[in-house]
Protein backbone atom coordinates (compact mmCIF):
# COMPACT_ATOMS: atom_id res chain seq x y z
CA UNK A 1 0.00 0.00 0.00
CA UNK A 2 1.25 3.60 -1.29
CA UNK A 3 1.11 6.06 1.41
CA UNK A 4 1.58 9.88 1.22
CA UNK A 5 2.58 12.03 3.99
CA UNK A 6 2.54 15.81 3.63
CA UNK A 7 3.65 18.14 6.43
CA UNK A 8 5.35 21.34 5.93
CA UNK A 9 7.66 20.79 8.76
CA UNK A 10 10.83 18.88 7.91
CA UNK A 11 11.67 17.38 11.17
CA UNK A 12 7.82 16.19 12.10
CA UNK A 13 7.73 14.84 7.97
CA UNK A 14 10.27 12.68 8.61
CA UNK A 15 9.52 11.31 11.95
CA UNK A 16 5.81 10.79 10.57
CA UNK A 17 7.48 9.22 7.23
CA UNK A 18 8.96 6.47 9.73
CA UNK A 19 5.94 5.86 11.76
CA UNK A 20 3.63 4.89 8.63
CA UNK A 21 6.94 3.18 7.07
CA UNK A 22 7.31 1.20 10.45
CA UNK A 23 4.19 -0.25 9.95
CA UNK A 24 5.04 -2.10 6.03
CA UNK A 25 3.68 1.03 3.88
CA UNK A 26 5.26 2.36 0.72
CA UNK A 27 5.55 5.75 2.14
CA UNK A 28 5.98 9.02 -0.36
CA UNK A 29 6.37 12.70 1.43
CA UNK A 30 6.02 15.92 0.57
CA UNK A 31 6.47 19.27 2.08
CA UNK A 32 4.40 21.54 -0.22
CA UNK A 33 1.03 22.05 -1.30
CA UNK A 34 1.70 22.25 -5.03
CA UNK A 35 3.93 18.80 -4.82
CA UNK A 36 1.69 17.05 -2.94
CA UNK A 37 -1.24 17.87 -5.30
CA UNK A 38 0.85 17.37 -8.68
CA UNK A 39 1.66 13.58 -6.84
CA UNK A 40 -2.10 13.43 -6.08
CA UNK A 41 -2.83 14.21 -9.82
CA UNK A 42 -0.22 11.86 -11.23
CA UNK A 43 0.45 9.27 -9.09
CA UNK A 44 -2.52 9.01 -6.64
CA UNK A 45 -1.43 7.24 -3.47
CA UNK A 46 -3.75 4.64 -1.39
CA UNK A 47 -3.85 6.57 1.49
CA UNK A 48 -3.00 9.92 2.16
CA UNK A 49 -1.47 11.24 5.75
CA UNK A 50 -2.01 15.36 5.36
CA UNK A 51 -1.12 17.78 8.27
CA UNK A 52 -4.10 20.47 8.24
CA UNK A 53 -1.68 22.85 8.32
CA UNK A 54 0.38 23.70 5.17
CA UNK A 55 2.14 27.08 4.80
CA UNK A 56 -0.62 29.20 3.14
CA UNK A 57 -2.68 26.27 2.61
CA UNK A 58 -5.01 24.11 4.38
CA UNK A 59 -4.84 20.09 4.45
CA UNK A 60 -7.95 19.85 4.19
CA UNK A 61 -7.92 21.42 0.88
CA UNK A 62 -5.72 18.56 0.07
CA UNK A 63 -8.01 16.41 1.40
CA UNK A 64 -10.48 17.35 -0.57
CA UNK A 65 -8.85 17.00 -3.81
CA UNK A 66 -7.48 13.91 -2.79
CA UNK A 67 -11.13 12.41 -2.18
CA UNK A 68 -12.70 13.71 -5.63
CA UNK A 69 -9.50 12.00 -7.24
CA UNK A 70 -9.38 8.96 -5.44
CA UNK A 71 -13.02 8.84 -3.46
CA UNK A 72 -12.36 5.58 -2.14
CA UNK A 73 -8.67 6.09 -0.51
CA UNK A 74 -8.40 6.15 3.13
CA UNK A 75 -7.37 9.74 4.46
CA UNK A 76 -6.21 11.11 7.32
CA UNK A 77 -5.51 14.34 8.50
CA UNK A 78 -3.44 15.62 11.55
CA UNK A 79 -3.55 18.22 13.62
CA UNK A 80 -1.84 19.32 16.65
CA UNK A 81 -4.54 21.21 18.00
CA UNK A 82 -8.21 19.77 18.98
CA UNK A 83 -10.03 22.78 16.90
CA UNK A 84 -13.94 21.74 16.66
CA UNK A 85 -14.53 22.83 13.33
CA UNK A 86 -11.53 20.82 12.08
CA UNK A 87 -13.31 17.89 13.09
CA UNK A 88 -16.42 18.56 12.07
CA UNK A 89 -15.06 19.25 8.53
CA UNK A 90 -12.66 16.52 8.36
CA UNK A 91 -16.18 13.87 9.13
CA UNK A 92 -17.70 15.95 6.80
CA UNK A 93 -15.01 15.03 3.97
CA UNK A 94 -14.99 11.36 4.93
CA UNK A 95 -11.73 11.61 6.53
CA UNK A 96 -10.01 10.45 9.76
CA UNK A 97 -8.95 13.38 12.06
CA UNK A 98 -5.86 12.37 14.59
CA UNK A 99 -4.12 14.37 17.34
CA UNK A 100 -0.72 14.52 16.78
CA UNK A 101 -0.06 13.85 20.38
CA UNK A 102 -1.38 10.59 19.63
CA UNK A 103 0.41 9.68 16.64
CA UNK A 104 2.11 6.45 16.98
CA UNK A 105 -1.12 4.77 18.79
CA UNK A 106 -3.56 6.38 15.65
CA UNK A 107 -1.40 5.61 13.31
CA UNK A 108 -1.08 2.16 13.74
CA UNK A 109 -4.64 1.95 13.21
CA UNK A 110 -3.85 2.73 9.35
CA UNK A 111 -5.39 0.50 6.86
CA UNK A 112 -3.84 -2.31 5.34
CA UNK A 113 -5.30 -2.29 2.09
CA UNK A 114 -7.55 0.51 0.27
CA UNK A 115 -11.60 -0.21 0.14
CA UNK A 116 -13.54 -1.62 -2.67
CA UNK A 117 -16.38 0.42 -2.46
CA UNK A 118 -16.72 3.86 -3.48
CA UNK A 119 -18.14 6.66 -1.75
CA UNK A 120 -19.01 9.77 -3.43
CA UNK A 121 -16.99 12.84 -4.03
CA UNK A 122 -17.28 15.30 -1.35
CA UNK A 123 -19.15 18.64 -2.48
CA UNK A 124 -17.26 21.77 -1.29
Amino acid sequence: MRVLVVDDQPDVLRTLAHLVASGGYDVDTRLKFDEAKHYIDVTPPDLLVVDVRLGAYNGLQLALHMRNVRPEAPIVVLSAYDDPMIRKETERIGARWLSKTHLPQGLAGLPRRCPESTSPPATP
